[in-house]
Order: C-alpha cells, then structure tokens, then sequence
C-alpha cells in the first residue's frame, strides 16, 4: 500500500478497496508539475477513481471515463461532496424500507446474516430508485455500501467495517467456492449493524465538504474506445493519467460480480466479458487500445500529455514496451514518447496481477510520458 494510503485525509480514496487501483503517488507526481497552468484532466480508464482524487486534492478540473459500472459508482465519490449528517440521514430513510426481493440461495443466507441481507437488500433497492435522480449524498452512500459490501472478518463484530462473512476485500470469490470455504471452517456470518458499520467508515473520511472543481457527473460509464467519446465530456483536457488494463486480464466482471448485484445485476456470476479493450491477441489489443489514443489526441487543448502507466500480466509473454509502441501506432496520430520508466513491479503496489488467486510471479510496470506532436 502506498505511504499516502495511510493518511486521514486521503481516506476517500480508499472508500471502497478496489484491485485495479495505482498509487495516488503516481497521478499526484504528474499534476503538481503542472498545477499552476490549471489543466482540465483526463482518465479514461479510471477505474476507482486516484487520478480524480488526485485532482480533487489539487483543486483541478477532473473528468473519469470506465465501462464497468462498479468503478463508475466508487469513482463518482471522487467527485462528490456533502455534508457526513446528510449521508447518514439517506441511509436511515432507506433501511426503513421492506425490501422487495431477497435472494434465497445458500450463498447469500451464509454471506450475510438474515437481518443483515435485509438491510442490504433495503439499500440496494433505495439506491436503484435513487439512480435516475442522484445526488452526492446518494453518491457517497453507494460507495459506502459497496466498500463494506465484502470483506474479512472482524474478531470484534463491533468495529467491523464490512457487512459479510469471511471473503476478499477487493474482489468477490464464486459463490460455490465461498460456501465450501465457510463450511470446511465453521464460518457463520456475523449479526452486523449496517447503519453502524457506515458510520464507521465515515467517521475515517474527511474533507467529504470540500471540492473546488468538477463534480460526480464528470465521471461517466463508457467504452473510451467509442467514437462519439469527446461528446461526452469536456474536449480541452491537456493531461491524460491513466492504466490501462493489463493485456490479459478478462475477469473485470467475475471479480465483481457481487458489487455488480448491488448496482442491479442478477445475484449470479455473469461470465460475459463486457465492453473491454480485445484481449484475442497483441495486434487486436493493441488496435482497440489505439482507439482510445486516438479519442484523447481529439482533445482541443494546445498541448496535451499522457502519462500512462502500462504492463502486462506475466503469463501473456509478450514484451509490455512493444505492445505499447503498436498502440500509439494503430491511433495513426503523432505521438511523441518523451521518457519511459520502470515503475517496478506491480506487487509493490498490489495491482491487478496480485490477486488472491494468481501465483504467477508480478509483472514489469512501466511509466510513459507521451506527448502529442
């Protein structure tokens, strides 16, 4: 984890754990050379949100593109800002709810206790109503409800921070796995209070009232391959920090299949792969990752820079310096790479080859400063 990780005042950024996430060192290294020229910024592969955070801290103008809904919703919180009482008072009003449906399935009555499904089921249904009309109070409490959705147990049910029975923080095992592993070890879920466990995790947030720039709806869920991207969002932006996925990885959905649930998904793992960049060889990665080049080389700015963190999971054995070459290339735009830069490997920042499930050694990371011609 990263020193700044550890910080009160960067807790917003850790509101919900997410596995594809890069140190908010990085994208805050880049901002403040830059800061005094007030920049409009760009992710679009945002995943949780740092580089948004980043900008927050710097009072900068942020905008945040992703296809997954799930990092969309935790990104949101970025941008939002509210007051502590105003969030707790939404949650109050929507766990006095029934809730509609509650799945039956032994994998839920064994991941939440029965008053705590409830309670879950009563802010999943509240906050889908509330989607159409969000607001940042909304916007928060989704964030909230999604961080302490899963995640290991306490010793002490009353300083718990997660609503569920023994499971991964950032991502969620399949449901056949987890019921065999709470089986072979005895494992009950815990009687727990949800609307204690979210006055919990914001009493470890700060600065929620704060924001000088930007807000939540600058954060939209899209394909940043699509051609009418620019549409969308600001169009003067003239710095892009972002990750792209690592060529490879294709479980974005599985890995959170439970957090999708919430947003409004069905309570099953959905195996489809979803809107991504191709991953079905080097060339088509680096095609559809080319697209996306080509939508940020659109920007009106005068100048535009890139910093682009970018690696490959090790079992693809394929060079991540080459992949990357054919990328900027298929976007048949003029860029010019100033520097690339070892940023180590990724196990140092427990990125996204470092999930509980993957023994393969942690790939080579690498940090490009690219410059549009």
């Amino acid at each position: 984890m990263s020193r700044l990780s550890y910080l009160k005042e960067n807790a917003l950024n850790a509101i919900c754990p997410y596995f594809t996430m890069f140190p908010l060192e990085y994208p805050l290294r880049h901002l403040n050379k830059h800061k005094k020229n007030a920049p409009v910024i760009m992710d679009p592969f945002c995943g949780r949100g740092t580089t948004l955070f980043a900008a927050r801290k710097l009072g900068l103008n942020a905008w945040g593109v992703d296809s997954s809904p799930v990092a969309v919703a935790i990104a949101k919180a970025k941008l939002a800002t509210c007051e502590e009482g105003q969030i707790l008072e939404l949650a109050q009003r929507l766990l006095c709810r029934e809730p509609q449906e509650v799945p039956t399935s032994e994998f839920f009555n064994k991941l939440y206790s029965p008053g705590t499904l409830r309670d879950v089921c009563a802010l999943r249904e509240g906050l889908l109503a509330l989607e159409a009309d969000d607001t940042n109070a909304s916007v928060l409490l989704r964030a909230l409800a999604l961080g302490a959705l899963h995640g290991p147990l306490n010793k002490d049910v009353e300083s718990s921070i997660y609503f569920s029975n023994q499971m991964p923080r950032t991502f969620a095992s399949k449901p056949d796995y987890s019921v065999r592993y709470w089986d072979e070890r005895g494992m009950r879920p815990p009687q727990i209070d949800v609307l204690r466990v979210l006055r919990r995790k914001l009493e470890r947030l700060s600065n929620l009232g704060m924001l000088k720039a930007g807000s939540y709806q600058q954060v939209i869920q899209s394909d940043s391959q699509s051609e009418n991207l620019l549409q969308r969002v600001a169009n003067d932006f003239s710095i892009v920090v972002t990750s792209p996925p690592y060529y490879g990885m294709r479980t974005y959905v599985q890995d959170q299949w439970l957090r999708h649930w919430f947003l409004g998904a069905d309570p099953e793992v959905d195996y489809s792969s979803g809107p991504q960049l191709e991953h079905c060889g080097v060339n088509a990665f680096a095609e559809s990752l080319g697209k996306v080049w080509k939508n940020m080389a659109a920007s009106d700015a005068s100048t535009l820079r890139m910093f682009v963190r970018f690696g490959i999971i090790p079992s693809a054995k394929v060079d991540a310096k080459e992949v990357m070459k054919r990328s900027l290339e298929a976007s048949n735009v003029n860029w010019n790479i100033v520097s690339v830069r070892s940023a180590d490997t990724a196990s140092k920042g427990k990125r996204q080859a470092t999930q509980m499930k993957s023994k393969s050694a942690a790939a080579i990371e690498y940090d490009y400063h690219i410059v549009r011609e």
